[in-house]
């Protein structure tokens, strides 16, 4: 059983981040993110689309509605994926909003998330068995080839949200990929909270809201990952 001072270990590493080592990233006047210092430069092919100093990095006021920053902002994470300042493309978007249920400002390529520091989201479930006299949760283990926390212990199914997506069809798709947890039981899955993660990561800085759930599960269920990312 995990005691206290493991769960407070816990907590802290969720939240290691020291913002004087980073500008402070705002779109339209709201604060999305946030850009290591020594990373700025790489921003520097695309100075028009920017105004930046050590300090702060905003949008231009150019760009002034969400197709016009979505463009700018394409034409930035493919450069940078080109020079490899980014990696592991997804071809998947991720809505820009200063904080769940606020309006869209922009979208951008899942990849780019973490090295603006944006506020992004995901839904994951603890997979429990309950019967005997006892309750029980499966564990998950993560991907040697994932590039965050490859290989370490995980809970059963996890994943980000998409844009556009909800805390529930996120946890579905995820469950169904990551499991083999047909939808119908996965859809049963009971709402907890929410978990806020700011934490210092190799692509820039992981600020996730993390929508948590309780699903459970037959005693003879057995799960089995259909996507690869869990080993």
């Amino acid at each position: 059983m995990l005691t206290r001072e493991a769960l407070d270990r816990l907590a802290q590493a969720a939240r290691a981040f020291d913002a004087r080592r980073y500008a402070a990233f705002r779109i339209g006047g709201h604060a999305v993110g946030w850009v290591r210092r020594d990373r700025l430069a790489h921003l520097d092919p695309w100075k028009r689309h920017f105004l930046k100093n050590r300090d702060a990095l905003a949008l231009a006021p150019a760009l002034g509605t969400v197709a016009a920053r979505t463009a700018a902002l394409a034409e930035v994470a493919e450069g940078l994926a080109r020079a490899g300042v980014i990696s592991g493309w997804r071809n998947e978007r991720y809505a820009i909003v200063e904080a769940w249920g606020r309006p869209v400002l922009a979208h951008i390529e899942r990849a780019a998330a973490r090295f603006f520091g944006l506020t992004t989201f995901a839904a994951h479930a603890n997979g429990i068995v309950t019967g005997a006299g006892e309750t029980r949760m499966w564990i998950a283990r993560r991907s040697p080839t994932k590039p965050i926390d490859p290989g370490l212990l995980d809970n059963l199914v996890g994943g980000g949200m998409s844009a556009e997506a909800d805390p529930l069809e996120t946890l579905v798709r995820e469950a169904g990929e990551e499991a083999g947890i047909p939808a119908a039981l996965a859809c049963t899955a009971v709402a907890r909270g929410t978990i806020a993660i700011l934490r210092e990561v190799p692509e820039g800085v992981q600020q996730e809201t993390l929508f948590a759930f309780d699903l459970a599960l037959p005693p003879d269920f057995v799960p089995r990952n259909e996507d690869g990312e869990v080993a």
